[in-house]
C-alpha cells in the first residue's frame, strides 16, 4: 500500500466533483507519469543581454574622444547589465518594458557621470553628452529588444506550450475556448480532466489517470490551468505528480478577478503554484542528518546502552522494538525504537494506536516514553537514509490509509522523508492529538521548507526535552 493510492476522491465542494486521478508509485497494477522529465526551459536570457550590451555600447559612441575609455565602457555596459529588467512576462512587447528599460539606462548614465566627475573633474560628462549617451543606447536598446520580443513571440505561435486544463468540464471548456482563440498567450489546451463529460463540443475530457498519463506523454504537456479554487485542496496529489513529471501549474481565476496578478493568460488573472516538486537544499538536507545523527549516535551511545540493559532486566527479553512505518514516496520502511510496550500479537502492533501513560506500561517504560529517549534508536533510521532528522512523523500502514481517507491532505505529508521531530511536534501535536492539525502543520513545513528551518526545529526540540509531553 502506497500513501497516495489510498486517497480517496473527496466529496464536492463548492458545485466541483473532481477526477479521482491518484498516481501509483511503485505499483505493478498502476501507473505513474513520466517521473523527472527535465523541466521546460525558460526563455533564455542571452539575446536580451546581448541587445542590451549592444545598446550600452551604442551609447558609448556619444563620449568624446577624452572620455571614450575603456574603463568608463566598461563600467556602462556593466552598470546596464546589472540594471537590466529582469523577467519579462512570456507576452511582454517592448512598450510594456519602455518605463523601465529608459529609467534604468538614465540611472546608468547618471552613475557613470558622476563617478567620471568625482574621478577627475577635468573630463566631467556634459549634460549634451548624458542626453545624447542617454537617448542613443535607449533607441538602440528599444530595438533589438523588439526584435527579441517579436522573434519570441513567432515562436510561441509556431510551437505553443501544451497544457490540462483541470476543474469542472463546463467551467474548463470555457477557459480552455477562450485561451484558444488568443494564441498569442502561447499555450494550447490539449484537455480537460474532469469527473464526466460536460456537455457539448470541445476539448476531449480526461476522467481516468490512464487517460492523462497518454495525453501527458503524447502532446508533451508543460502546462497545467487549475480554474477552480477546489482544485488545489482536492487535487493536490495529482498536481504534484504533474509538477514532478516536468510541468508548471498555474491557478486560473476564471471568473470575476479575485486578486491582483502579474501574469495574464487570454485576459485571466493568473499565478504560478509552487507545488514543491524539486527544491533546492535537499543535500544539504542529507548532509544535515547524516553529520548530526552520526554524531549523536556516537555521543549517546553509552545512554543507549545503559536504556537497552535496564529495559532487559525489567522487561525481559526483546529489548528493540521494530515496526514497518509508511516513509517518503509511500515507501515502506523498518523503524527501530526501545520496546515500551508488548503487543499481543502482529495485529495489535500493526493497528493499536497507543500513547504515553497506558497502565500496561511499566515505570522505565513511561518515563522512556516520557522523555522521548525510546526514539534514539530512529537515529540509525536517519543515518541509513529511511528517515530525516526533521520532517512529517511516519506512521503505521494501516493508518495511513485510515487516515488518508478521513484527513483531505494527509496522504500530501510524503513528498517529503519522514522524521523524528517536525514542525507539529514543536507544536505540542504529538501523542493522542489532531491528526488534522498534524497534517495540516507538515504540509506547512513542506511547502515552506528551508535548512535553516530544520535548525530551528531541531533546537526546539532539544529545548522541549526538558518539558516531557509523552509521544
Amino acid at each position: 500500500m502506497t500513501a497516495e493510492s489510498t486517497v480517496p476522491s473527496p466529496g464536492a465542494q463548492a458545485g466541483y466533483s473532481p477526477v479521482s486521478v491518484i498516481p501509483r508509485r511503485g505499483s505493478a497494477a498502476g501507473f505513474r507519469f513520466p517521473a523527472r522529465r527535465p523541466p521546460a526551459r525558460p526563455a533564455s536570457p542571452l539575446p536580451l543581454l546581448l541587445a542590451d550590451g549592444l545598446a550600452a555600447f551604442a551609447g558609448a559612441l556619444s563620449l568624446t574622444g577624452a572620455q571614450r575609455r575603456p574603463l568608463l565602457v566598461a563600467l556602462l555596459v556593466a552598470a546596464t547589465i546589472l540594471l537590466r529588467p529582469q523577467r519579462p512576462r512570456p507576452e511582454a512587447g517592448v512598450l510594456d518594458e519602455l518605463p523601465a528599460v529608459c529609467g534604468r539606462i538614465a540611472v546608468a548614465w547618471l552613475a557613470l557621470g558622476a563617478l567620471a566627475a568625482a574621478w577627475n573633474p577635468a573630463h566631467a560628462l556634459s549634460a549634451r553628452t548624458l542626453v545624447l549617451g542617454c537617448a542613443a543606447q535607449t533607441a538602440v536598446g528599444c530595438t533589438t529588444r523588439a526584435v527579441v520580443h517579436l522573434r519570441r513571440r513567432r515562436a510561441l505561435l509556431r510551437r505553443p506550450r501544451a497544457a490540462l486544463v483541470i476543474g469542472p468540464a463546463t467551467t474548463a471548456q470555457r477557459v480552455a475556448a477562450a485561451v484558444l482563440r488568443h494564441p498569442r498567450c502561447g499555450v494550447q489546451p490539449v484537455g480537460i480532466v474532469a469527473e464526466g463529460p460536460g456537455g457539448g463540443e470541445g476539448l476531449p475530457v480526461l476522467t481516468t489517470g490512464q487517460e492523462v498519463q497518454r495525453a501527458l506523454i503524447q502532446n508533451g504537456v508543460r502546462d497545467v490551468l487549475c480554474v477552480h479554487p477546489a482544485v488545489r485542496s482536492v487535487q493536490g496529489p495529482l498536481l504534484r505528480a504533474l509538477a514532478e513529471s516536468g510541468c508548471t501549474v498555474w491557478e486560473v481565476d476564471a471568473d470575476t478577478p479575485s486578486y491582483a496578478s502579474r501574469e495574464q493568460l487570454a485576459g485571466f488573472s493568473c499565478r504560478r503554484l509552487d507545488m514543491g516538486a524539486r527544491r533546492r537544499g535537499s543535500l544539504g538536507k542529507r548532509l544535515l542528518d547524516v553529520v548530526v545523527s552520526g554524531a549523536l549516535l556516537l555521543l549517546v551511545s553509552p545512554l543507549l546502552l545503559l536504556c537497552a540493559a535496564v529495559l532487559r532486566v525489567t522487561d525481559g527479553p526483546g529489548v528493540v522494538f521494530r515496526q514497518e512505518r509508511i516513509g517518503k514516496d509511500g515507501r515502506p520502511f523498518t523503524l527501530l525504537k526501545f520496546r515500551t510496550h508488548r503487543p499481543v500479537d502482529e495485529h495489535e502492533s500493526a493497528t493499536r494506536w497507543s500513547v504515553a501513560g497506558e497502565r500496561e506500561m511499566s515505570r522505565f517504560c513511561r518515563f522512556l516514553r516520557q522523555t522521548s529517549l525510546d526514539e534514539l534508536l530512529q537515529l540509525w533510521n536517519v543515518l541509513c537514509g529511511d528517515m530525516s532528522l526533521v520532517g512529517p512523523r511516519p506512521e503505521r500502514p494501516f493508518f495511513v490509509g485510515q487516515f488518508s481517507e478521513t484527513y483531505p491532505g494527509y496522504a500530501a505529508r510524503h513528498r517529503m522523508r519522514t522524521g523524528i521531530t517536525g514542525l507539529a511536534q514543536v507544536q505540542g501535536l504529538r501523542g493522542d492529538t489532531s491528526i488534522e492539525d498534524r497534517a495540516r502543520f507538515d504540509n506547512a513545513y513542506i511547502d515552506n521548507w528551508s535548512l535553516w528551518q530544520d535548525v530551528c526545529i531541531l533546537l526546539r526540540t532539544a529545548a522541549a526535552l526538558v518539558r516531557p509531553t509523552g509521544s
